[in-house]
């Protein structure tokens, strides 16, 4: 198998990947932060807004960091 044959990963799969994150990461104002992201992400994504969702992800990502 080509790495053209691997897709690439969904929005669904950066959210389980993001929230497995989070719930991975110890208290504090640092995952606090990230569930704001996480939370306005899925907001995002009910809104089919692929771009606000993609940012907020990284966003979560990066407060996690």
């Amino acid at each position: 198998m080509s790495k053209a044959d691997i897709a690439p990963p969904t929005l669904s799969d950066r959210m389980k990947t993001v929230k497995a994150a989070w719930d991975k990461a110890p208290s504090g104002p640092k995952k606090d932060i990230a569930h704001k992201h996480y939370v306005a992400a899925g907001k995002a994504m009910g809104e089919k807004k692929d771009q606000d969702v993609i940012r907020e992800l990284d966003a979560a990502v990066k407060a996690l960091g």
